[in-house]
């Protein structure tokens, strides 16, 4: 329960030439060619391309380090957090709310990954991602979606505030934040829908972490202030101080649904405040969503659980031309990323196409 204040690795560092590929979206080191569409993709927009994430990429099972994880040329990498007082941190777990079960190994510089005990929390993790940021310049963009497990715990010191300062204080420079989007903009729907994505070559050396609800709050149903409702009163309350540059995250509205679903929020002055949206792949692929609406308005969206889309594939180890005839059909129905669990295919996590 949580209480609350109300208010397969590939090279450590590689030449220039090679972070030049992934920026790009090629595929990693020791891949096919064929990972990204004929074309230059970096040229594309970034929310006029589609890419593979991985879901849960911090299990071990997936990858022995976080930096394998990132070495994959993934779109979009996964973590599962917990906020509650069972903890003294940010903890990295799929299903152990009291402790860390994961990758990450804190390391503070680009020749300690893949050297350091596993199991860290947060900061951990983004230690890691840093240091593989500063031997990688000029890397693909990434998203890390961050699941709260258990939402925000602000009365913890584990609130919107903390998360901005723990992400900016690991990741600084590294990071897209909501004010570069919104930047000559009042709000992050005006600025999308106004096509400011930077392309996906403008996007280089950057991560977009996206923030969405965890299984644990949404199932409870004492919790009537979710992540996403939270961190998008947050980025309003930013705004109209002037600050929006201090905020680090990007919001996603949760579930795919008909229509526009940020109608589910009642206070109309939270709603654009989000221009990410994630949700089950089979709904968005089935024809009951019109997809194309958030191509045009140039929003984001998030495919998961990709396999499950009729007719099934496996969901770890479809063959190569089955996963990227999934990547194809959901890049067709404006998917910007596809996500499953094809950890065992970096030429399709390292795979760019066009959206649409």
């Amino acid at each position: 329960m949580r209480m609350r204040n109300r208010t397969a690795g590939a090279v450590a560092a590689g030449p220039a030439a090679l972070a030049l590929a992934l920026a790009l979206g090629a595929a990693p080191a020791g891949a096919a060619a064929g990972g990204s569409p004929a074309g230059a993709p970096g040229a594309l927009p970034y929310a006029g391309s589609t890419g593979v994430g991985v879901h849960n990429a911090y299990e071990r099972a997936k990858y022995p380090y976080f930096a394998d994880a990132l070495d994959s040329g993934a779109a979009m990498l996964e973590l599962d957090v917990w906020t509650n007082f069972f903890g003294s941190s940010w903890r990295v777990s799929h299903s152990n709310p009291l402790g860390n079960d994961n990758n990450c190994e804190n390391a503070a510089t680009p020749d300690q990954l893949r050297t350091k005990s596993r199991n860290q929390n947060l900061a951990g993790c983004l230690a890691d991602i840093r240091s593989w940021h500063d031997a990688h310049p000029g890397h693909r963009p990434v998203v890390l979606k961050l699941e709260l497990k258990d939402g925000f715990a602000a009365n913890l010191g584990r609130g919107p505030a903390d998360l901005d300062a723990l992400l900016t204080g690991k990741l600084g420079d590294a990071l897209y934040r909501p004010g570069q989007l919104a930047a000559g903009h009042p709000d992050l729907d005006t600025a999308a829908r106004a096509g400011a994505w930077p392309s996906r070559a403008g996007l280089a050396g950057k991560f977009i972490v996206e923030l969405i609800p965890g299984t644990l709050e949404e199932g409870n149903s004492s919790d009537t202030l979710w992540t996403d409702r939270e961190y998008a009163m947050h980025l309003r309350t930013l705004a109209a101080q002037g600050r929006l540059e201090r905020a680090a995250a990007f919001p996603a509205v949760h579930r795919a649904e008909a229509g526009d679903p940020r109608a589910r929020y009642a206070d109309p002055s939270l709603r654009p405040w989000f221009v990410i949206f994630d949700g089950d792949a089979s709904v968005y692929a089935g024809g009951s969503v019109d997809t194309g609406w958030y191509d045009r308005n140039h929003y984001l969206l998030i495919a998961t659980d990709a396999h499950t889309v009729a007719p099934a594939i496996d969901s770890t180890r479809p063959t190569e031309a089955q996963a990227r005839e999934r990547l194809a059909l959901l890049a067709a129905r404006h998917a910007t990323v596809v996500s499953a669990d094809w950890y065992p295919l970096p030429q399709v996590l390292a795979a760019v196409v066009p959206r649409g």
